[in-house]
């Protein structure tokens, strides 16, 4: 077994630079939300919220990336006004009782993410790779912070009926759609120091679908940005366990733990792909599971 040698990059955000490559770094996700797949309606509380943020810091986080409106399949978009209400004060309280604290604004909204910089964030994390607001790479590039783009295939309320894919077409689509966020990200005037790429897990990709862009991951080094990977409790690896869990057991339930070791299973694979940061619910088993992962891809650059 070999693997390839995880390519480092300086990611310039709106203060500071981080370094990606050395290590893996852990982006812990707080949804402000009372409807997102699997922790809806826990955090929408500020107090709840803030207690939250506080312990994924304490276990390791390396970014928290904030979002005020679930992307789930078949969600109902909000606007602008109210993912704010939601996201805003708890971004600021954040900051106030960890004022060194890397935030994220997971939002597709170009005045959200305005106000989250101008609240402190440094980094905006657009689901859409700025296709659902026209004014969204102006105003990263205007803001000079952090981008991350993702890739998707329509909106939410599309997903359930988007032509399937054939396992040799995943990787080949995500690298050519990818590409051109990158280029129309790059031709809007942001820095590309600035741009981090995310595949898109569960994104408009169903089931099974997400198993060859996984198994491939490594191709999307040929684009020549840092890579961020979100598993966590997505659908596909729940579906697969719980057919395990039936064939070999009698029994299609699926625990809390069962779930947090399937991400785990596919966070490490990531990893091993060449993934430069995750986006995971629970940090302290992504902490871990980095930690292993990261020392086979240093021992792998000595041997190689």
């Amino acid at each position: 077994m070999s693997f390839n040698v995880r390519p480092h990059f300086d990611w310039r955000l709106r203060t500071r630079i981080l370094a990606l490559g050395p290590r893996t770094l852990i982006m812990g996700i707080l949804n402000a939300t009372p409807d997102s797949f699997s922790d809806g309606g826990q955090f929408l509380d500020p107090h709840a919220a803030l207690d939250h943020a506080l312990q994924m810091l304490d276990d390791g986080a390396d970014i928290l990336d904030l979002g005020g409106e679930s992307t789930r399949p078949n969600s109902t978009p909000i606007t602008p006004a109210e993912e704010q209400s939601r996201v805003l004060p708890i971004l600021r309280a954040i900051l106030a009782a960890r004022p060194d604290a890397i935030l994220s604004i997971d939002t597709y909204h170009a005045e959200t993410a305005r106000l989250a910089i101008d609240s402190g964030a440094e980094i905006v994390n657009d689901v859409s790779g700025f296709l659902w607001d026209d004014a969204m790479a102006a105003t990263c590039a205007s803001l000079a912070c952090g981008t991350i783009l993702m890739h998707t295939r329509g909106r939410p309320y599309e997903w359930r009926s988007l032509p399937v894919l054939a396992s040799t077409e995943v990787t080949p689509l995500v690298l050519r759609e990818l590409r051109a966020r990158a280029h129309a990200a790059l031709a809007a005037g942001i820095a590309r120091e600035s741009i981090v790429l995310d595949p898109g897990f569960g994104f408009g990709k169903s089931f099974d679908e997400n198993y060859p862009l996984l198994a491939r991951l490594d191709a999307l080094h040929t684009l020549g940005f840092p890579l961020l990977v979100g598993v966590s409790r997505k659908g596909f690896l729940r579906h697969a366990s719980q057919q395990d869990a039936l064939k070999n057991a009698g029994a299609p339930h699926l625990d809390s733990e069962m779930w947090v070791s399937a991400t785990t299973a596919a966070n490490t694979a990531a990893i091993l792909a060449g993934a430069h940061i995750l986006r995971v619910h629970d940090v302290r088993p992504a902490r871990a599971a980095a930690a292993i992962a990261d020392r086979i891809l240093a021992a792998a650059a000595v041997t190689t």
